[in-house]
């Protein structure tokens, strides 16, 4: 049992400090976000830079590990897998080295230090549901884990590969909006075994070239080109571009429990997702029916988004909260403490609980 054994054109801007992301890095990112794999020409425009403005910027913008584009399966593929948000408790000694353990799973999505009723909150994705419950058996094998409790997701309405960092203006979003994929995707399609290889060799940088793929896996560059295309425009995988929350302005984050009557759940979900401080929204399995994950500039902006919340469901009921103290891995990417990247463990449902 490996996996759960032991502890461990116009005028250039300038570039800005290591420590800060200015104006560009912070549209550059939003620009991702909307056309993640979209060349450095077709955004130049929009965002009024020359080409090799924008891929020098980004390039410091990787090497200093404030940002990063990385791919996953798509939240649709729910619906053949299985994904969950757990709670762990652990010895209090323990907590940072479980979590630095935790982290190391390709089927731990996300890992985070939390203030609230449990020490670490895991979101884990599995490929079917008796990997989920051996992979939540094995977690209470750990000496150090005194205890989880398990929220199965029932559908994903909103993902955080479909939140902006909101720091374009509306024209260049109209502008973008040409490079963005637009394609219309199948929520039929599912992941292939094949699939896996590419997921993996786009996980670590989104952007990656054909030429690197092909190279990587052996294959030939037009069956490559081929395939991510496929991958990507059928609504199996997205990608999605992500940066050091803190050095981005969003200081706080935490995960929200509410319960709504069943049949306003969806309604409800849907309200949640139009408020901008939602990263994710989905429904559960469990006494708590809906839950949030929010992004606030500052802890008390909290108070706010419940109180927002609560006017568009006034049905709404919050019972729990996690707020976040540090994350150590989001969405396959481990973090430091000031929430940069420091390597990747890629996500992988697929991957053996041993």
């Amino acid at each position: 049992m490996h996996e759960f054994a032991g502890t461990a054109g116009p005028k250039a801007a300038a570039t800005p400090p290591r420590g800060t992301l200015d104006e560009l890095d912070l549209a550059l990112v939003n620009a991702l976000q909307m056309a993640p794999r979209a060349p450095w020409a077709q955004l130049a425009r929009p965002l009024g830079v020359d080409a090799a403005t924008l891929s020098r910027r980004w390039s410091r913008l990787r090497e200093s590990e404030a940002a990063w584009v990385t791919c996953h399966a798509s939240p649709s593929q729910v619906t053949y897998a299985a994904l969950a948000l757990i709670e762990v408790s652990c010895l209090p000694q323990a907590r940072e080295a479980l979590a630095g353990q935790l982290a190391r799973h390709p089927q731990a999505m996300s890992v985070e230090l939390v203030a609230g009723s449990c020490d670490l909150l895991l979101t884990v994705a599995t490929a079917s549901m008796p990997a989920m419950s051996a992979y939540v058996l094995a977690l209470a094998r750990i000496e150090t884990v005194t205890g989880t409790r398990t929220h199965l997701v029932q559908h994903v309405h909103r993902d955080g590969s479909e939140w902006r960092m909101d720091s374009l203006s509306r024209d260049q979003r109209r502008d973008l909006a040409e490079a963005e994929d637009g394609s219309v995707r199948s929520a039929g399609a599912r992941l292939t075994s094949e699939d896996r290889g590419l997921l993996l060799a786009l996980a670590e940088d989104g952007r990656r070239s054909v030429t690197s793929i092909a190279a990587a896996l052996d294959r030939p560059e037009s069956t490559v080109r081929r395939l991510v295309h496929s991958l990507l425009h059928s609504g199996r995988a997205v990608l999605r571009c992500d940066a050091a929350h803190l050095h981005a302005g969003w200081r706080s984050t935490a995960t929200l429990w509410m319960s709504v009557p069943p049949a306003q759940l969806v309604s409800a979900c849907e309200e949640l997702g139009r408020l901008r401080s939602t990263r994710m929204a989905a429904s559960v399995s469990a006494e708590a029916n809906l839950l949030s994950v929010v992004w606030l500039h500052a802890l008390d902006d909290l108070a706010r988004y419940e109180v927002q919340a609560a006017t568009r469901i006034p049905s709404v009921r919050v019972l729990n909260r996690a707020v976040n103290l540090r994350w150590v891995k989001r969405m396959g990417r481990l973090l430091g403490e000031d929430g940069r990247s420091v390597g990747c463990v890629p996500i992988d449902p697929w991957h053996p609980v041993d």
